[in-house]
């Protein structure tokens, strides 16, 4: 679809709305940005959208008379949602009804755009994996973008792209749902567990949502997939894409494994020793797993398997993952604050190596914490809760036989009692298992105001 003078609502503001407003406006569209959220600040949000000067940006707020909704609806070419609105809403279903365009943020970029896009997903790693492919790739050729759900959206550079730069994306489910012609050169898809069911409802549209990654992938490209998860395992089974597995527990004939400590690629009928795990910077199985998606990723490309090595041995792993804070009076520090669900707060804490002091408790996505609760395998001490799901994580704890629980109205007095019950030799993690929302605006605040406390110690 040609942009210029079409008639495109914006839906959700926030970073991805306001990039998708720039490129739609550099591109010569006719824009409404419209969110539900009536206290925002018209200002402030065109202050961030400098192509809007001309004042050729139309801003709606607050609840749409009916009115005003029919006369809007009536005008509408195309609709860009933002990642974090809601597909089904009432007025997202009328446009629907009315046979009007429907895409997502990353929709139109891949439009807008060019070069070829790798692009990862999955309900952990995506970030730790996006970040290291993003720097073998940027190892292999300076004409490359790291962009999407990690923080930069795509749209804000999409109009920059020529044909030979290469797109690394970190896509999300609510990114997924929305794409019409999206096609990833190499996509990957690293697990599949229950996330985010208070948006998607069911288990399957989350797991529909994930697997759109390789809807429009040809014999020409490749996913690369887990074979140890049994969703993406049978994925891959149906794609039309060449399949290239990785697993962490046995050895495969084609992809890429652990052999012992050893990450080995074996690529038509050639085994290559990539490194050990000894030699990467990044703890955990889950972020073996996470190197060697990346890596079968770059291969797929085409990147010599030298710089592949190099860069994953180079590479310090990824802020708000399980990141080392500091040492403070023979008690070391975590942040893992990027654990928002109980299947990533789970390996924050297979992690650890010492007794630790675990700060839980968030938003509500509608997870449960049981297995979460089971993976503590005697290592939590003490596990102080916050937010809106305490009472919920305290009842679940309580049923499954663990009692050390503290109570904290505010996330300064959960880190107080963290440092009042961690003794030398032992770790304070903050991996919630929950969101943020409700106490911080992201898992990046929360994270940072971690340290922050750590370091005044």
């Amino acid at each position: 679809m040609k942009i210029k003078e079409k008639k495109v609502l914006v839906f959700g503001s926030g970073i991805s709305g306001e990039a998708a407003c720039s490129l739609l406006l550099r591109e010569g569209a006719e824009v409404v940005l419209y969110d539900g959220n009536d206290k925002l600040d018209r200002e402030e949000i065109l202050s961030k959208i400098p192509e809007s000067r001309n004042g050729s940006l139309q801003i709606l707020l607050g609840t749409l008379a009916d009115e005003k909704k029919a006369q809007l609806l009536k005008i509408l070419d195309l609709v860009v949602m933002s990642p974090g609105v809601p597909t089904d809403l009432p007025i997202v279903n009328e446009m629907r009804d009315r046979g009007i365009p429907i895409w997502g943020e990353i929709e139109l970029a891949y439009e807008a755009g060019k070069g070829e896009v790798l692009a990862i997903t999955g309900t952990n790693g995506k970030t730790t994996t996006t970040s290291l492919l993003g720097q073998i790739m940027k190892n292999y050729t300076e004409n490359t973008y790291v962009v999407g759900n990690i923080g930069n959206p795509y749209t804000s550079v999409a109009l920059e792209t020529t044909e030979d730069s290469v797109i690394v994306a970190e896509m999300s489910s609510f990114q997924l749902e929305t794409i019409e012609t999206f096609r990833p050169r190499v996509s990957a898809i690293l697990n599949i567990t229950p996330d985010h069911l208070n948006r998607h409802h069911t288990m399957e549209a989350y797991i529909a949502a994930k697997e759109n990654i390789a809807k429009n992938q040809t014999e020409e490209d490749t996913c690369v997939l887990n074979y140890e998860d049994a969703v993406t395992r049978q994925f891959g089974e149906t794609l039309k894409a060449k399949v290239l597995y990785f697993s962490s527990q046995r050895i495969l004939e084609e992809g890429i494994y652990l052999d012992g400590e050893k990450i080995v690629l074996s690529l038509n009928g050639e085994k290559t020793e990539i490194c050990t795990v000894n030699e990467l910077n990044i703890l955990g199985t889950h972020n073996h797993e996470n190197a060697m998606a990346a890596a079968a990723m770059a291969a797929a490309y085409g990147v010599p398997v030298e710089i592949i090595r190099k860069t994953l041995k180079e590479f310090q792993g990824v802020e708000h993952r399980i990141e080392f804070v500091a040492e403070k009076d023979g008690v070391v520090y975590y942040n893992d604050s990027k654990g928002t669900n109980p299947d990533a707060a789970i390996k924050g804490i297979q992690a650890m190596n010492r007794p630790t002091v675990l700060i839980g408790g968030g938003y509500d996505k509608d997870s449960a914490y049981d297995e979460w609760i089971n993976a503590f395998d005697g290592k939590v001490k003490k596990l102080v809760l916050i937010g809106a799901t305490r009472e919920k994580i305290a009842q679940t704890a309580e049923k499954l036989g663990f009692h050390e629980i503290v109570m904290a109205d505010t996330f300064e007095e959960a880190f107080e009692k963290c440092v009042e019950y961690a003794e030398p030799g032992d770790a304070v993690l903050l991996s919630p298992a929950c969101a943020s929302w409700g106490m911080f605006k992201n898992y990046e605040q929360r994270g940072d105001k971690f340290k922050e406390l750590v370091n005044q110690l």
